[in-house]
């Protein structure tokens, strides 16, 4: 059965929150009275489904639906998350949080965008919200801090782990909660910056892109400051460095003046500084580049890449199988899989194929475990046979085929089939069960061979592909 989600304001961040349950698996529905929400939704889901699978090596859940309604009370009626992304005016959340809280169901978690207020401000008229404020764009950042009822948050903590979110419970209330504090130490020092001339708004950008916004993205401020106490810890840094605080070096509690003068600076070096795209476009770039860096700490499982290898995890337990061959991978093809052509390149084909295989081992009882007890199987031989092209967004389904499975051999073919169920490329695979300790081959334990001789029987009635047994540049027939 699928769950509801209901966006009350589609703006920027409400537009994200559309996406991330949408793509998710979740039915939404959205009120917004403004004409263009609808067109501005759209656009934010172009940027979604092009960007947050591309993340996975697993596919995400089919797409729910969209219902765009006409009054507050539709919208919310049956919904189990209620999410609040109105304008940044107290007044106005009262109203909207008010009209929510006596519409919707009484066991709808209620939350609210909002970036500065606190759960007792928003509900002092008596709604029963709870912050949930995302970082933009929604779809991507996994962050959510969450602030209120304890057994409310618990709650929807479990709901936003559910759709690949890092919920971060703040232990008191406190205006701006924990991440708009630290970004507004930053902004506020570079305004100063600008208006006393020392640095250009792309100056203050590289500084932070080129330095430690990289480190941040990984390891944070305390444990990247850790570290920079060499083998003494933090106990060194801050003996070090700490007498700095106390020096005239910035001005975080002077505030300067919004003049005329200075909001013009500003924004015409901004203008300067990248108004040669547009706003789409630096969209779509910062999800290129989000999703790279994601995908790498992915591969370490550092800081956002323990969050998307978790929800991974999930996905990948509940995936179907088609057919009479077991689906090892489902996923969209990211763009940087792809080369000039805008066709998937020909590293990737076998990429994709290798994880079909940890998949394959995975559910013949060699995982991960396995692997750290000592052993493993190893490809000692790879054939690639291309048959048809992939493009950028496109999704790949994987299914593996076990050719023969006898002692210490395991001989499996992968069929990498398009949307439209075409196989594009096989993939045939020779691999050698090894001692990764005595490093030379070996008999795999009793319950691997168990599993992998159910689906050498299993397979055994099934026609072999075609392209099965071939070698480079034998004709086709």
């Amino acid at each position: 059965m699928k769950r509801t989600a209901t966006i009350v304001g589609g703006g920027v961040i409400g537009g994200g929150w559309v996406a991330r349950f949408l793509l998710n698996g979740w039915d939404v529905k959205v009120f917004d009275p403004d004409p263009e929400a609808e067109r501005k939704i759209n656009e934010v889901l172009d940027n979604a489904r092009r960007s947050l699978p591309a993340l996975y090596n697993v596919s995400l859940p089919s797409e729910g639906a969209l219902v765009f309604c006409d009054s507050l009370e539709e919208a919310v009626a049956g919904a189990e998350w209620i999410q609040e992304s109105v304008p940044e005016r107290l007044e106005l959340k009262h109203k909207i949080l008010g009209a929510i809280t006596q519409a919707a169901d009484a066991n709808a978690i209620i939350g609210s965008s909002t970036s500065g207020f606190k759960p007792s401000e928003l509900n002092e008229k008596g709604a029963r919200a709870i912050v949930a404020h995302p970082f933009n764009p929604v779809y991507l950042l996994p962050l959510i801090e969450l602030v209120g009822d304890a057994t409310r948050m618990q709650r929807a903590a479990k709901t936003l782990r559910s759709v690949g979110m890092y919920p971060l419970t703040v232990r008191k209330e406190i205006d701006a909660h924990i991440a708009d504090r630290l970004l507004e130490a930053v902004w506020r020092e570079s305004l100063w910056l600008v208006k006393d001339g020392v640095a250009t708004t792309e100056e203050i950008d590289e500084a932070i892109r080129m330095g430690f916004g990289l480190r941040w993205a990984q390891m944070g401020l305390f444990e990247t400051y850790r570290i920079a106490g060499g083998e003494a810890g933090m106990k060194h840094f801050m003996a070090q460095f700490g007498p700095a605080l106390e020096w005239p070096w910035t001005k975080l509690m002077d505030v300067p003046e919004f003049t005329d003068e200075l909001v013009d600076l500003i924004a015409g070096q901004s203008d300067e500084q990248s108004g040669h795209l547009s706003i789409r476009e630096l969209e779509r770039l910062r999800d290129d580049n989000l999703v790279g860096m994601m995908r790498a700490l992915r591969q370490s499982g550092s800081g956002a890449g323990g969050v998307i290898k978790a929800h991974e995890a999930e996905l990948a337990r509940v995936s179907s199988s088609q057919g009479e061959l077991p689906v090892t991978v489902r996923r969209q093809i990211p763009s940087s899989w792809t080369d000039y052509n805008g066709h998937m390149n020909e590293a990737h084909y076998l990429e994709a194929a290798s994880q079909a295989t940890d998949r394959f081992m995975s559910m013949i009882g060699a995982d991960a475990d396995y692997i750290a007890s000592g052993k493993s199987y190893f490809t000692v031989e790879s054939h690639i046979c291309h048959l048809d092209e992939m493009v950028e967004g496109e999704e790949l389904t994987i299914t593996t085929q076990v050719l023969m499975g006898e002692g210490k051999k395991m001989q499996i073919i992968h069929s990498l089939l398009k949307e439209n169920g075409t196989v594009a490329a096989t993939v045939e695979s020779l691999l050698l069960h090894m001692d990764l300790k005595a490093r030379k081959s070996s008999e795999p334990d009793a319950q691997v061979s168990e599993k992998l001789a159910f689906y050498v029987q299993a397979h055994a009635a099934l026609e072999r592909p075609e392209q099965a047994g071939r070698y480079t540049g034998q004709r086709r027939a």
